[in-house]
């Protein structure tokens, strides 16, 4: 008489699908490399973007010598994200996307953000409903006062009106 198990026959292993089971239960291998995998994503995962400033105007090249191919220049003061340093060359990422290499001696730690919406209003105070202290737009550099709070940053003006941006219209922080 047949049975209409997937034990069959009677006291047979039960074998389970890869498909069904492929990191929980199942293979004691694959257990071990999703285990191992999950150790390694973790720290990307916690890993802070670094950026810093440009110091002077600086050329960006499609690789770290003076005799690649200049891609294009970023103004003084422009916030880069750092993705790479090697020797006296950084791979960096601007506010638009763009990737490129510079001279790690013309980036520095001065903090600035730059402004990503069309209009943004700098605030008295972290709220959206205080009174607006200036009105800037696209691509205005920032200077950044304090650290993040919540969603709000204080910055000043290069002419000197200082107040909160929501960190939604800023990039570089």
């Amino acid at each position: 008489m047949r049975h209409a198990s997937n034990n069959w026959p009677p006291n047979s292993p039960r074998l389970k699908s890869p498909s069904s089971n492929f990191c929980i239960g199942g293979w004691p291998v694959i257990k071990r490399i999703c285990f191992l995998l999950s150790l390694l994503a973790a720290p990307l995962a916690a890993q802070a973007f670094d950026y810093k400033n440009v110091t002077e105007h600086a050329i960006v090249y499609d690789a770290g010598s003076t005799k690649a191919t200049s891609l294009f220049i970023l103004r003084r003061g422009t916030p880069v994200e750092v993705i790479v340093s090697i020797n006296r060359w950084v791979k960096v990422r601007e506010a638009s996307g763009g990737l490129g290499w510079v001279e790690s001696s013309q980036l520095g730690d001065a903090r600035q953000v730059i402004v990503t919406e069309a209009r943004a209003s700098l605030r008295e105070s972290p709220d959206e409903n205080a009174p607006e202290v200036l009105v800037v737009g696209r691509d205005v550099l920032l200077e950044v006062l304090e650290s993040p709070a919540g969603s709000w940053l204080k910055v000043r003006h290069q002419d000197g009106q200082a107040g909160f941006i929501s960190i939604r219209s800023i990039w570089g922080i």
